[in-house]
């Protein structure tokens, strides 16, 4: 009897596991997700800051705020765009090292999750000789 406990005890703990492994596959998505954004985003600004430097100092340059245009100085829109290339770069070094993280508690998980099988086939092959 003892080892129908320790059996549905490892089957129990496989599933938590399992569980566990599901939801960390469920946050690499989400991050994989957001990266691809801020990515699309970071080429998206460096290519306005490309077109920017292509004008002249006199130039006009106009900001879309809601349904308006409105006015701006070429420096301050210069700024405006290199502040966030570097705020969009910062969270791309951020959810990499995320990431990395997610990654490394995966194969750990993954690890554990076949420990846990090889014990259940042994003590099922251990029932199945006796």
């Amino acid at each position: 009897m003892g080892s129908t406990a320790a059996l549905k005890e490892l089957q129990r703990d496989l599933e938590s596991k399992a569980n566990d492994l599901s939801k960390l596959q469920k946050d690499i998505a989400k991050n994989h997700q957001v990266r691809k954004k801020y990515t699309i985003q970071l080429g998206e600004n460096e290519l306005v800051l490309r077109e920017l430097d292509l004008l002249n100092e006199d130039a006009n340059v106009y900001k879309l705020i809601g349904p308006v245009l409105v006015k701006q100085d070429l420096a301050e829109a210069n700024a405006n765009v290199r502040k966030r290339i570097d705020y969009i770069s910062a969270e791309l070094k951020r959810l990499d090292a995320t990431l990395q993280d997610f990654e490394e508690k995966q194969n750990s998980k993954k690890e554990a999750i076949f420990k846990v099988q090889q014990r259940i086939q042994s003590l099922q092959a251990g029932k199945g000789k006796a």
